[in-house]
C-alpha cells in the first residue's frame, strides 16, 4: 500500500471562527471550516448554503455571445439546417442533448452528429464537417469541443458552413476563424467565470438566445443536463457552477426526465437523494461506456426521449455496454501491469508510459487513472489506430501534465487537454524517445515528496463531535467537487467495537467509538483492506482520516465514516 502524507491545514484565525460560529449558531469546528472556503459573515453563509440563480453571471459578458446570439436566430427563424457538433463523453453528449431540445423548443431545424471515439476521434475533424455538409446545413454549432480547431472550421467556411464554437477548454496561440467563439478561457474574454463546463457554455448561449426571443427562462429546464456534465467533467464546483450543479441535481431528484430516471434505476438508485459524487461515480461511467466502446449517439437518444418505455431500453443498453467495458478494463489494466513490470523502473522512473497495438483505445484512459492511483506516477498509456499510437495522459495532484506533453511537442502528431488530463498521439517509433524525455521531464520538476500521495486535513475532531445537527449542516456543505472538497477529518486515538473485516474487492469494514463512550460510529474504507490484517481491537488504537457521508439503514439515516487512510498505535497498557 502506498504511503501517504497527512497534512493538516492552517486553521482559520480564531476570533473570525468565534464569531461567525456565533452568528450562524454553529460549531467552531464548522464555522472554521467555511471561513476557509471564503464564507466570513451572514450574507455569505447564505449565498453558500442557498446559492440563486440570480447571481448568475450575464451570458452577454462572454466575448462573442452577440454574434453567437445573433446567428442562431437568424437560423432559426429562414429555418436554415442546423448540426450541433458533440463529443462522445459525459459533458460531450449533455451539452449536445441540451442545445438540440432548446433549437427544437424554439422551432430549429436542428440535427445531432457525435464522433465516433475509434474511428473519427477527438473533436472537430475534416470527416466530422464533410458529415455536417452531407445534411446540407448551413450552421454548425460544436458543444464541448472545437477551440483547437482552426484547419477544420477553414474547411467549413470553404464549403459554405458557419460555425459557432462552444467550449471552455484551453486554446492554443490560433484561434479558430468562426462566426463566434464562445470560451471563457480565451484571450480577450472578460466573462468573470473561467471554470464552466462544456454544458454551462451551451446553457450561456441558450440563455442568451432565448432572451432575445422573450422566453430567458426557457433554458433553465436544462440545467439538469448541465449538473450531469459539470459532476461529471469535475469541473470547480464554485461561483457559478455551484449555483447549476444545485439546482440541476434538485432538477433530477424532483423531477428527472425520462433517460435520467431510466438511467438512476438501470444503476439501482432512486431520485431523491442523488448527489454530484453518484453522479460521478455511478451514472457517468454507464454514459461514458456507450461512446468508449461504440456509438455516443445512444447516450444523447437516451437524453432527449420524452417517452419513459424507450428510455428503459436505451439505459439497459449503457447498462450493458458498462459491464462490458469493466471486463475490458480489468484485462487491460492486467495487461498494463505485466507491460510495467517488464519496461519501468519504478525505483528511477517518476512516470509511466505504456503502449499495446491492440489495447482498447476506449478504457485506457481509465487504466491510466488506475495507474496513477495504484502507483502515484503520471501515466500515459498508448494504443495503436491505424499505424499511430494514440492514447490518454494522467497526471498527479498538483502536476500539470499538458506542460510535461508540450515539453516534448516535436515527437508528439498532436496533443491537447488541461493540467489533469490529456489526449495525445504519436509516431511509434518515436516511443522509447517519449518514454525517455518525459521522465527527465518529471525529474525536473517534480521532487521526491511530491510522488507520494498528500492528503489534506481539515481539522481535527473528537467523534463526539459528529451530532446530528453537525451532520445536518455539513450536508448543505454540497455539492461537493473541486473546488468544494468534502471536508476530511482527523480523530486520534479511536478504537475498535469488533475486529474489522474486508468485504467486497478489499474494502475495509469496522466500528469505531473514542474514549468508551457507547456512541460507535459505521466506517468503511475502500480499498483500505490490507488494514483489517494489522489490527486488533484488543492491542491497537487507530488515527484515522475520514470523511462524513450518509448512508440508510431500515429507512433511518444514519453518518457513516468513509476512511481515507489510518495510522495504527500500540494501547498503552
Amino acid at each position: 500500500m502506498l504511503k501517504k502524507l497527512w497534512k493538516l491545514r492552517e486553521q482559520a484565525d480564531e476570533n473570525e471562527v468565534l464569531a461567525l460560529a456565533d452568528t450562524l449558531n454553529i460549531s467552531n469546528v464548522l464555522a472554521d471550516l467555511l471561513i476557509r472556503r471564503g464564507v466570513k459573515n451572514f450574507f455569505e453563509a447564505k449565498n453558500y448554503f442557498r446559492p440563486s440563480m440570480e447571481t448568475l453571471h450575464d451570458p452577454l459578458l462572454m466575448n462573442g455571445m452577440e454574434e453567437a446570439a445573433k446567428r442562431v436566430i437568424e437560423a432559426i427563424t429562414t429555418n436554415e439546417k442546423i448540426v450541433v457538433y458533440g463529443d462522445y463523453d459525459v459533458d460531450g453528449t449533455c451539452s449536445a442533448s441540451l442545445m438540440y431540445l432548446f433549437l427544437k423548443e424554439l422551432g430549429g431545424n436542428a440535427e445531432i452528429y457525435i464522433p465516433n471515439r475509434i474511428t473519427d476521434g477527438y473533436g472537430l475533424s475534416k470527416e466530422g464537417v464533410d458529415n455536417v455538409k452531407s445534411k446540407n446545413a448551413a450552421l454548425m454549432i460544436s458543444v464541448d469541443c472545437g477551440i483547437t480547431a482552426v484547419e477544420e472550421v477553414e474547411y467549413a467556411n470553404s464549403l459554405g458552413i458557419d460555425t459557432i464554437i462552444c467550449d471552455h477548454h484551453k486554446p492554443k496561440d490560433e484561434i479558430p476563424n468562426a462566426v463566434a467563439v464562445l470560451d471563457p478561457l480565451k484571450p480577450g474574454c472578460d466573462y468573470p467565470f473561467k471554470y464552466l463546463s462544456g454544458a454551462g457554455v451551451a446553457f450561456k448561449l441558450a440563455r442568451a438566445v432565448g432572451d432575445r426571443f422573450g422566453r430567458r427562462d426557457i433554458a433553465l429546464k436544462y440545467l439538469d443536463l448541465v449538473a450531469l456534465a459539470a459532476a461529471a467533467d469535475i469541473v470547480p464546483l464554485v461561483d457559478e457552477n455551484r449555483v447549476l450543479v444545485r439546482e440541476g441535481i434538485e432538477q433530477i431528484n424532483q423531477n428527472p426526465r425520462p433517460g435520467i430516471l431510466a438511467l438512476i434505476k438501470s444503476a439501482r438508485m432512486e431520485p431523491g437523494n442523488l448527489s454530484a459524487g453518484q453522479i460521478v461515480f455511478t451514472l457517468a461511467p454507464r454514459i461514458n461506456a456507450v461512446g468508449r466502446l461504440g456509438d455516443a449517439n445512444r447516450a444523447v437518444d437516451l437524453f432527449i426521449t420524452d417517452d419513459y418505455q424507450d428510455a428503459i431500453k436505451l439505459a439497459r443498453v449503457l447498462e450493458d455496454e458498462n459491464l462490458e467495458r469493466r471486463k475490458i478494463d480489468e484485462s487491460t489494466f492486467t495487461d498494463a501491469l505485466r507491460e510495467l513490470e517488464l519496461i519501468t523502473n519504478m525505483e528511477e522512473d517518476f512516470g509511466i508510459v505504456l503502449h499495446q497495438d491492440n489495447w482498447h483505445p476506449g478504457v485506457i484512459g481509465i487504466v491510466a487513472s488506475r495507474l496513477v492511483e495504484k502507483y502515484y506516477r503520471p501515466s500515459v498509456m498508448l494504443s495503436t489506430i491505424d499505424g499511430v499510437a494514440k492514447g490518454s495522459a494522467r497526471s498527479i495532484s498538483g502536476f500539470n501534465i499538458y506542460k510535461a506533453l508540450e515539453s516534448c511537442d516535436d515527437l508528439l502528431i498532436q496533443f491537447g487537454g488541461h493540467e489533469a488530463a490529456a489526449g495525445l498521439a504519436i509516431e511509434i517509433g518515436n516511443i522509447p524517445e517519449f518514454r525517455k524525455r518525459f521522465n527527465d521531464y518529471l525529474k525536473e520538476n517534480l521532487s521526491d515528496k511530491q510522488i507520494f500521495p498528500e492528503i489534506n486535513i481539515d481539522t481535527k475532531i473528537s467523534l463526539s463531535e459528529i451530532t446530528p445537527k453537525f451532520v445536518r449542516v455539513l450536508d448543505q456543505f454540497a455539492p461537493y467537487g473541486p473546488g468544494n472538497m468534502r471536508p476530511v477529518f482527523l480523530s486520534e486515538d479511536v478504537e475498535l467495537v469488533y475486529n474489522p473485516r474486508v468485504v467486497g474487492r478489499n474494502h475495509f469494514v469496522a466500528y469505531f467509538r473514542q474514549n468508551g463512550t457507547d456512541k460507535v460510529f459505521d466506517s468503511i474504507g475502500f480499498n483500505l483492506g490490507s488494514f483489517a490484517n494489522v489490527i486488533d481491537k484488543e492491542k491497537n488504537l487507530v488515527d484515522i482520516v475520514y470523511t462524513i457521508e450518509k448512508i440508510t439503514k431500515d429507512g433511518k439515516e444514519y453518518p457513516q465514516l468513509r476512511l481515507k487512510d489510518m495510522r495504527i498505535k500500540e494501547r498503552v497498557q
